[in-house]
């Protein structure tokens, strides 16, 4: 393996890309159990087309690999996979989780400074990433100009909650004010209040989900119903995740589609099941 650091990074925001390396540090995903991590994959990647790889699975990049835990999966299907990401702590964990592959080469940069040549690669994912940069339409249209013609890109953005009620988004609303407040605090007490929300929020309300669903009557529009048949774990991971990010953009179905389009993608087409929104486009 291969660790490069050529971070001259424009797009980024350096209080979210070090809070990701506090996150990836605390949650490493090493106690995330291989079934349910398959399971959470494949959520992710159902729309995306193996079959449109070249022989061998050619060469492709994870953007904002994070602790590696897509790469894992990823890697074993295709011949070289580069992970990216802006935080060199987070990408120290990514190779320690990735250190059984001889496939993967890393890279300390952000998004608009990949060192890769033009039409180079033969496909991209970017998962829960690109709404953490101050310039969305930017960092995608980044990738696009690094894929090869027919290259699929596979894309996770927060969603604008745009398929849910009025109420759902204004719930969300009051939620934000505790995340301005909690993202801007120094990392232990960060960690600490996010795993009390973890407990007193996130498990409570998935767990009765999950009851809810077993009965046939769970409201479609329950809050963190996605959960419910997620590990502790996996929540404590994502009230981090979700509560401890300085800077979160969240796009609509629309949005995503648009923003796709403007940088060269066709055939767009986005996963009806959750999470919201996986969209995939082919390089034109």
């Amino acid at each position: 393996m291969n660790f490069k650091n050529n971070n001259e990074a424009r797009n980024f925001d350096s209080h979210t890309v070090a809070g990701f390396g506090d996150e990836w540090q605390r949650f490493t995903q090493n106690e995330l159990d291989q079934e349910e991590k398959e399971r959470i994959f494949q959520e992710y990647f159902a729309i995306f087309p193996w079959h449109l790889l070249p022989d061998g699975g050619g060469q492709g990049v994870d953007v904002g690999c994070g602790s590696g835990r897509w790469a894992t999966m990823v890697a074993r299907r295709v011949k070289v996979l580069h992970c990216i990401d802006a935080s060199s702590v987070a990408l120290e964990v990514a190779k320690s989780n990735l250190s059984v592959f001889d496939n993967i080469q890393f890279q300390c940069t952000s998004v608009d400074a990949m060192p890769f040549p033009a039409g180079s690669l033969d496909f991209a994912y970017s998962l829960g990433v690109l709404h953490h940069v101050p310039d969305t339409q930017a960092a995608i249209c980044s990738i696009a100009g690094k894929l090869k013609r027919g290259a699929p890109f596979l894309l996770y953005l927060y969603y604008a909650f745009d398929n849910r009620p009025l109420w759902y988004r204004w719930l969300w609303r009051t939620t934000e004010l505790g995340r301005h407040w909690i993202s801007r605090l120094p990392g232990p007490p960060r960690y600490f209040i996010s795993q009390i929300i973890a407990v007193s929020i996130y498990w409570p309300l998935a767990r009765l989900a999950k009851i809810l669903a077993g009965i046939g009557c769970l409201p479609v529009a329950w809050p963190l119903a996605y959960y419910r048949n997620k590990s502790f774990y996996v929540m404590r991971t994502d009230a981090l995740d979700r509560f401890g990010t300085r800077l979160e953009q969240r796009f609509t179905r629309i949005q995503i589609e648009e923003m796709l389009k403007n940088a060269g993608f066709l055939g767009i087409r986005f996963s009806d099941a959750p999470p919201y929104w996986c969209a995939l486009g082919i390089k034109a």
